[in-house]
């Protein structure tokens, strides 16, 4: 079945890779975009004008979509940019789900970040407001955390993979090895496109392992 997709950070690193993806699909995706940005988006993807830390300049053009994926955030995260999360990635996820609740979207599709962990807390902590807020606006909505996403331009991790496998065998470490793993951007976007292919019904989460398996 195709569904009318609204995105919120459509222009970002898995934005920019799971648009085509989606209209390959069939499915009609709408992306919002600030003014002079329209040409950032592939062809075919819709554009629609707003700013998505101001929720009154987009809630009214997210209808006829009845799913909402939100991406938007500070990019290359890091443990410096602690204000910036709050002050975007905490600012757009408010404006992104409460638009969206009113606007009676049928699925929410909200790209979090594996928790618990050690280290980037100020964004962890963010995304599990965002997490909750979620839960308080009582949407149907596909939680994914990924830890870091490996693409073109995001390998540096990669250097990891032996630490990652060493700890993935003991037993104490496992758990957190595996929820705090990488997974590609093709993995990423066969499990976005899959949540909005299968929509559920109240809050589904996906961790690492999860996202990992699924193809779309």
């Amino acid at each position: 079945m195709a569904r009318n997709v609204f995105i919120a950070g459509g222009t970002g690193y898995i934005g920019r890779h799971l648009i085509p993806v989606l209209l390959q699909r069939g499915h009609v995706v709408r992306a919002m975009v600030r003014k002079g940005s329209e040409s950032k988006l592939p062809p075919l993807c819709i554009p629609v004008p707003g700013d998505p830390l101001l929720k009154e300049t987009f809630a009214e053009s997210i209808l006829p979509s009845d799913t909402f994926i939100q991406m938007v955030g500070v990019p290359h995260p890091g443990p410096a940019k602690a204000r910036q999360f709050r002050a975007i990635d905490l600012v757009s996820g408010r404006a992104s789900i409460n638009a969206a609740a009113e606007a009676g979207v049928q699925h929410f599709v909200y790209i979090s970040v594996a928790q618990p962990a050690p280290v980037m807390k100020e964004y962890v902590k963010v995304r599990a407001e965002c997490e909750e807020l979620l839960r308080e606006r009582k949407l149907n909505a596909t939680i994914l955390r990924p830890w870091y996403v490996v693409g073109e331009g995001h390998r540096w991790p990669l250097i990891a993979r032996p630490v990652y496998r060493l700890c993935e065998r003991i037993p104490s470490m496992r758990d957190t090895a595996l929820r705090l793993g990488l997974v590609t951007i093709e993995q990423m976007i066969s499990a976005i496109v899959r949540t909005v292919e299968d929509p559920c019904h109240g809050i589904r989460t996906i961790e690492v392992p999860q996202i990992r398996t699924m193809h779309a």
